[in-house]
């Protein structure tokens, strides 16, 4: 499994709710990719310009190629991106 965290920052305020309502879009999108097999986007209560994702592919792979794809290709670059700063942190899993 590759697990990534995203953290997106919205430029400013008045791009919170096109980059919510983009990433609401993105969902449905992203869950019926080859090798998704979890993604969710969260909103931080502490923060409210700040966006947290959350995706675990097949592989590292999957997650490439979900770069190639219409969730990618139509919502994030065009609507997203030039609204946010964005971190990506390919992560592991802590065994508990």
């Amino acid at each position: 499994m590759f697990p990534l965290i995203v953290s997106l920052e919205a430029k400013t305020a008045a791009d919170v709710p096109a980059i919510a309502a983009a990433l609401a879009r993105m969902r449905p999108l992203c869950l019926a990719e080859p090798g998704c097999l979890l993604w969710e986007a969260y909103h931080s209560e502490a923060d409210p310009k700040v966006f947290v994702l959350v995706e675990h592919w097949e592989s590292r792979a999957h997650w490439e190629a979900h770069g190639k794809l219409d969730a990618i290709q139509t919502i994030y670059l065009p609507e997203v991106l030039p609204r946010a700063r964005r971190a990506a942190h390919p992560s592991t899993l802590l065994a508990v």
